[in-house]
C-alpha cells in the first residue's frame, strides 16, 4: 500500500509541470510560454528568461528537449503541447527551432513561434545543411562525438562541445564561471538529430519572431538571417554569443513578449 501511495506521489509530480501550464492558461488572458532548449544546453539555459517572464504574469513550461532525433524530439514537445489549456507561445534556441518547427504544425493552440539565434528549417532541411549554407560556424572544430548505441540497435555518436572550447565557442559573452558549470553540465545531441531533415515547417502558417545572434559562432548570422528572411518574420538583433538566453535574457524575453502580445 505504502508503495502504491508513493507510485501515485511520483506521478502526480511528473506531470506537474503540464497541468500547471493547463490549470493558469485556462484561467489568464496570457498565453503560456513553452521554452525549448537546443543542443549542448539544458531547461536552465532559460532561468534569466523563466524569472523575467514569470515576473511579468506568463504562465512558463522549460521543456526538457531529449535532442535524440528531430522526428522524436518533435513528437515529445507535441504530446507537451497538447496537455496545455488556451493559447501558446513557443520558443527555440538553435536546434530547438527545428524541433519547434515540426512539433506546432497542424498544434491548434500554438500561435506565435519565436526563434532565439535558431534554425528555421524549410521541408527537408537540416541542421548540419543550414549551419554549413554561410561561412561563419566553427562548430565542427569544437566537437567531441562519443559513440553511442541507438535505440534501434545502430551506431551513432553523441555530440559534446570540449570542455576547454565551451567558453569560446558557445557562450564567449558569458563569465567563465558560468560557463566552466555548463559545459559540464551540457546536454549532447545525437550526430542523427543533426543530420535528420525537417518537416514540413510550422513558420508557414504561424506568425513568427526571430532573434538575431551576431557574434554567434555556432549558427552563422548569416544563416539566421538568410532563415528569418525566408519566413517573413520579425526580426531583431542582438550583439550577442550563441548562448544569447543566458547572456541576454532583456532581449530574449522582450521578442518573446512582442509575440505574445499578438496573441488574442
Amino acid at each position: 500500500m505504502a508503495t502504491a501511495t508513493v507510485a501515485a506521489a511520483l506521478l502526480a509530480t511528473s506531470i506537474a509541470p503540464a497541468s500547471a501550464g493547463k490549470g493558469s492558461s485556462s484561467h489568464s488572458r496570457k498565453p503560456t510560454v513553452i521554452l525549448v532548449h537546443g543542443a549542448f544546453a539544458d531547461s536552465t539555459s532559460w532561468n534569466g528568461v523563466v524569472k523575467k517572464l514569470k515576473q511579468k504574469g506568463y504562465p512558463v513550461v522549460a521543456a526538457a528537449n531529449p535532442l535524440r532525433g528531430l522526428t522524436s524530439d518533435a513528437a515529445y514537445l507535441k504530446d507537451l503541447l497538447a496537455g496545455i489549456d488556451g493559447h501558446v507561445v513557443l520558443a527555440g534556441h538553435s536546434y530547438g527551432g527545428s524541433v519547434i518547427s515540426n512539433a506546432a504544425h497542424g498544434a491548434e493552440n500554438v500561435r506565435a513561434l519565436v526563434y532565439i539565434a535558431a534554425f528555421l528549417p524549410e521541408k527537408g532541411e537540416s541542421a548540419v545543411e543550414l549551419s554549413g549554407k554561410f561561412p561563419g560556424s566553427t562548430l565542427g572544430e569544437a566537437l567531441r562525438p562519443v559513440p553511442i548505441t541507438l535505440p534501434d540497435g545502430s551506431q551513432g555518436a553523441d555530440l559534446y562541445i570540449d570542455q576547454a572550447k565551451f567558453h569560446d565557442q558557445f557562450a564567449a559573452d558569458v563569465s567563465e564561471n558560468t560557463t566552466d558549470i555548463m559545459a559540464v553540465t551540457q546536454r549532447p545531441v545525437t550526430s542523427v538529430a543533426l543530420e535528420e531533415g525537417a518537416s514540413e515547417p510550422a513558420w508557414k502558417t504561424i506568425p513568427s519572431w526571430v532573434l538575431v545572434a551576431t557574434e554567434d559562432l555556432n549558427i552563422p548570422p548569416k544563416a539566421q538571417t538568410f532563415m528569418a528572411e525566408r519566413a517573413k518574420a520579425h526580426t531583431v538583433e542582438v550583439r550577442a554569443s550563441h548562448a544569447v538566453s543566458v547572456s541576454r535574457p532583456d532581449d530574449v524575453t522582450r521578442i518573446i513578449q512582442e509575440a505574445a502580445r499578438s496573441v488574442h
